[in-house]
């Protein structure tokens, strides 16, 4: 099978052209230290400047306000950990969510181990929290929110901007891991009232080993990195200027074009959804729809088979697809996210997340439609657990979409 189709953007996406033109120069001729005092270290640290602005300029922050890590998960574990240790002394209570990405959950893990509380909010069917639930939730010692700003399993869009007013309303830090929604959907930091956000760099045509952490002025915050004195004393190592070039560009193209983009991405999405839960039996899509969902996210169950299966027979016929969170698609484990919203293992287990992106084309739609369908019935007919499944049904009867 010489056809590609690659439906993972929500893993990664390329490196755009116009973002490497614009970091070659930085590797090879303006190589410099930026924290260097000759005049060779000015294009680097003025780029880096350049890049900040227009980071700072995508969510409507202030460019001191941005500050350059590695990527997404640096800055949650950054802005968790620095703001709870910071912060102790007002509250140990953090808010977050059960289908937040790993790096919040395994960073809320360590807090427990070090004195700090954590309350897990449940979600509904379609991935939302109950803004009643996070009203409930909050103590007098609760310190900081942290909750997604979308979903990187089912698409799922929170609201954010009433989040951010419950959490200003009771003076609690709200922070929000926008990795997924930066450069896909509109983000105004100070309208939404959020104090601290992420985002990585590889999920909008930037490099990877990129991210950006944004803190509201006046928090307080720890060091997660020891060291030198760059990032104004906040952040150890010496800065990765191709890659905050790259970024920095990333961002800037991806918010110009965003409009465009993610019109023509959600009408692909829903193209997609229609034509499988059409052509297949008993699919079951995840997570809401139209404007509430990501543009490119599609995630369906299908009843009867396990999604790793179905996952190596796709890659066969050159269509390369996940399972859940590409982070974590090596566990064999359900996903976490399937689980709260109230799926049974099983039909979990049978979970493909497709995700669109620049390089998809309504071809490779129609290729997938033309696919699927086929690779699902092949694996079904196989299956004692569909033949089961099948036995329990009345006829004609349908699972109910979401």
């Amino acid at each position: 099978m010489n056809k590609k189709v690659y439906m993972d953007y929500s893993a990664t996406t390329y490196t755009k052209p116009e973002v490497l033109q614009e970091m070659i120069p930085y590797f090879t001729e303006n190589f410099g230290n930026p924290s260097s005092l000759y005049s060779m270290s000015d294009a680097p640290r003025e780029a880096i400047n350049t890049a900040r602005q227009r980071v700072a300029k995508a969510i409507n922050a202030d460019k001191n306000e941005i500050f350059f890590t590695a990527g997404g998960s640096e800055s949650d574990n950054w802005i968790l950990k620095g703001i709870a240790f910071a912060n102790k002394n007002k509250g140990n209570h953090i808010i977050t969510t059960k289908i937040e990405h790993h790096a919040i959950l395994h960073a809320c893990k360590f807090l427990e181990k070090n004195g700090f509380e954590v309350t897990y909010l449940p979600v509904d069917e379609y991935g939302f929290i109950n803004l009643e639930d996070l009203k409930n939730a909050i103590k007098d010692t609760t310190i900081l929110v942290s909750i997604m700003f979308a979903n990187n399993e089912v698409g799922t869009i929170q609201p954010i901007k009433e989040i951010g007013e419950i959490c200003k309303e009771k003076k609690i830090y709200f922070h929000t891991d926008a990795v997924q929604a930066v450069g896909h959907v509109n983000i105004d930091v100070k309208d939404m009232n959020i104090d601290a956000l992420s985002m990585a760099g590889h999920k909008f045509y930037g490099p990877k080993g990129i991210g950006a952490m944004y803190l509201r002025k006046g928090i307080k915050i720890e060091n997660l990195i020891h060291g030198g004195a760059q990032e104004r004393g906040k952040r150890a190592s010496t800065e990765n200027v191709p890659g905050i070039v790259g970024i920095g560009k990333a961002i800037e193209l991806a918010t110009s074009e965003m409009k465009a983009e993610s019109k023509r991405l959600s009408e692909l999405r829903d193209k997609l959804i229609k034509g499988l839960v059409e052509a297949i039996p008993y699919a079951k899509v995840n997570g809401p729809s139209g404007d509430k969902r990501l543009p490119g996210n599609v995630n369906l169950s299908f009843i009867g088979i396990e999604g790793e299966t179905l996952l190596l027979d796709l890659n066969d016929a050159g269509i390369f697809v996940s399972t859940g969170s590409a982070c974590a698609s090596a566990s064999l484990d359900p996903s976490h996210v399937l689980l709260a919203l109230g799926l049974p293992h099983e039909v979990a287990h049978g979970s493909l997340r497709l995700t669109l992106g620049a390089g998809t084309t309504e071809e490779d739609v129609d290729y997938a439609l033309q696919v699927i369908p086929k690779v699902v019935a092949r694996r079904r007919a196989m299956s004692p657990l569909w033949e089961d499944f099948l036995k329990t049904q009345n006829k004609g009867e349908k699972v109910e979409q979401l």
